[in-house]
């Protein structure tokens, strides 16, 4: 018998289900509160660290229950001071998160799936196997730790969060809200919605029932092309998520939230570079209030796109400005790293890894 897996994992409870745990226990549903806050609001590990509950509970929570924490497995800094961690979780599968400091800003970037069914032809990760959906704990431990690392190297706590790493939001769409209600909570981490992004390959469905929830968060669709037939290419879940539904879908989470969405466009050489790719987005930004990012590509040997040229790089930039198009242009970070989503966690799956017991 395995006393670890009769246990029951503590934060999978909610406040009211963890107070019945206690008054069976015949213990005062005063004290679910006090462990509640341990949890989420000060991040403990341990419930001997909990200081303000009697040894004797502790004892009893620690027969009842376990906290399924991610720790760190890997860490790598690059010379621009990004710091790409592979986690290991508590049943040994590998997934990844991202500290990304710039002047302004603190920003992690987490996951939210092992791995992603979705096969996006650049991203390393869409050429893994979706094993599971993180659970939301997993994907609050990522932030803590992210957290941890900023303060520690940078001496600045962190101001942002992206879902970018690891899988599909909008896919594990239970535990990533669960995820972001714990993290922006005023018991739990008490960060701002205004500071996450969830970004997204483009689920209609899903994006409509973002707007049904009238989230305060913000949104960013991973688009790379305002074009059916190479979208199609680039993202195959394309092919069910057209750019017609995806407009669809993005109008009516505009007139439910009134969030203006971000695009994420990355401009590979020969393949959505020319003019009338520029044209073509400007035309798709119409629909609502929104912006562009235009990401600099991390290639991975998994797949043959490079990035354009700086010279169409700028132009591209240049015809949607003068479109009257909100267009930023981000930089790599950590070329000199595993810095490509995905990498660091297929170079590490298949090498031994050490728990804690």
């Amino acid at each position: 018998m395995n006393a670890k897996k009769d246990k029951i994992d503590i934060r999978s409870l909610d406040l009211q289900a963890l107070q019945a745990h206690f008054i069976q226990m015949d213990e005062k549903a005063f004290r679910a509160k006090q462990v509640y806050e341990w949890l989420w609001k000060k991040s403990c590990l341990s419930f001997d660290d909990m200081s303000n509950i009697s040894k004797e509970l502790r004892t009893k929570l620690d027969e009842k229950f376990i906290i399924n924490n991610v720790k760190i497995n890997t860490s790598q800094v690059s010379a621009d001071k990004t710091i790409k961690n592979s986690f290991i979780l508590h049943d040994t599968h590998l997934i990844e998160g991202v500290l990304i400091p710039t002047a302004d800003r603190m920003t992690a970037c987490v996951s939210s799936q092992v791995g992603c069914s979705l096969t996006c032809k650049f991203c390393a990760t869409g050429y893994m196997e979706r094993k599971r959906n993180l659970n939301p704990d997993e994907i609050y431990d990522q932030v803590v730790l992210i957290d941890k690392q900023a303060r520690e190297n940078y001496g600045i706590p962190l101001s942002n969060i992206v879902y970018m790493g690891m899988g599909e939001p909008l896919l594990n769409y239970a535990n990533v809200m669960k995820s972001i209600e714990r993290i922006t909570s005023p018991d739990g981490l008490g960060m701002a919605a205004k500071r996450i992004t969830v970004s997204t390959a483009g689920i209609a469905k899903m994006i409509r029932k973002l707007g049904d929830d009238e989230v305060k968060f913000n949104l960013a669709l991973s688009l790379h092309a305002a074009n059916d037939e190479k979208r199609n290419t680039i993202m195959p879940i394309n092919e069910q998520n057209s750019l017609k539904a995806l407009a669809d879908a993005l109008k009516y989470y505009f007139a439910k939230t009134k969030n203006p969405v971000t695009y994420e466009y990355i401009i590979f050489d020969g393949v959505n570079d020319n003019v009338q790719d520029a044209k073509e987005l400007a035309q798709f930004c119409k629909h609502i209030p929104c912006k562009v990012n235009i990401i600099e590509y991390n290639p991975i040997s998994f797949a043959s796109y490079i990035n354009a040229g700086e010279d169409k790089v700028e132009a591209f930039a240049d015809y949607l400005r003068s479109q009257g198009v909100n267009t930023n242009l981000r930089r790599s970070r950590g070329k000199d790293i595993d810095a490509a989503c995905g990498q660091l966690a297929i170079k590490e799956k298949d090498k031994a890894v050490t728990v804690e017991a």
